[in-house]
């Protein structure tokens, strides 16, 4: 299993902390061990494979809604909602292959603790794509512990389905607009992983805009 480059950071700094107590106090080296394997788990990048042709999961988690209607700044769309523990692995991927038209990231503003706008407390990035599955926007919200969303795409990046574009190392809430009348094949409930479970076939030719 592979680990996220995100993590790198942590485990070497883990790393350089264990080697130091080595040296000045054992005892410490020992409650820090443990660490590394968290590390590299809670950072883990599994392989996976598609279940099937269709618009792919970004993430991992659990269907939390399906619905279809209009939604502001979005227009028509089907809209899956998706909600991602801690437990599960935090890589993002690409639901389909194609190319990135527009991303606009909204950082969070408000500090923990402020009771109003509480949406605004947790970092926000929204990508809106040319992919071969039709038209697809996905908005990513990051929760506690981290608030924010690591993002490496860019306006015109390509992308592969089924390829890593990023991370969210917290809770996290992802909504996927897919095309009108789109066939979805999940159901509310259901467990999703990235890069593997098929949400659904997009009709092409359809328009979401940002």
């Amino acid at each position: 299993m592979r680990m996220a480059r995100e993590g790198v950071p942590a485990l070497a700094f883990i790393s350089f902390m264990i080697a130091g107590s080595l040296y000045f106090a054992p005892p410490v080296a020992l409650f820090l061990a443990p660490l590394l394997p968290f590390v590299f788990w809670f950072y883990r990048d599994p392989e996976r494979q598609p279940d099937g042709e269709g618009c792919l999961s970004p993430v991992d988690g659990v269907v939390t809604g399906i619905e279809s209607g209009e939604y502001p700044s979005v227009g028509k769309a089907m809209r899956i909602s998706l909600a991602t523990a801690l437990t599960d692995a935090h890589v993002l991927r690409s639901p389909c292959s194609g190319r990135v038209d527009r991303l606009v990231r909204f950082p969070r503003k408000l500090p923990i603790g402020t009771p109003s706008n509480a949406a605004r407390r947790w970092e926000r990035v929204v990508v809106e794509l040319s992919t071969d599955c039709g038209p697809i926007l996905i908005a990513h919200t990051a929760g506690f512990p981290g608030r924010n969303v690591v993002c490496r795409l860019a306006r015109g990046s390509g992308l592969e389905r089924g390829g890593g574009y990023g991370i969210i190392p917290s809770l996290a809430r992802t909504e996927i607009y897919l095309p009108p009348g789109t066939d979805i094949l999940v159901e509310e409930g259901r467990r999703v992983f990235a890069g593997k479970t098929v949400l659904g076939f997009p009709a092409v030719g359809s328009e979401v805009n940002l």
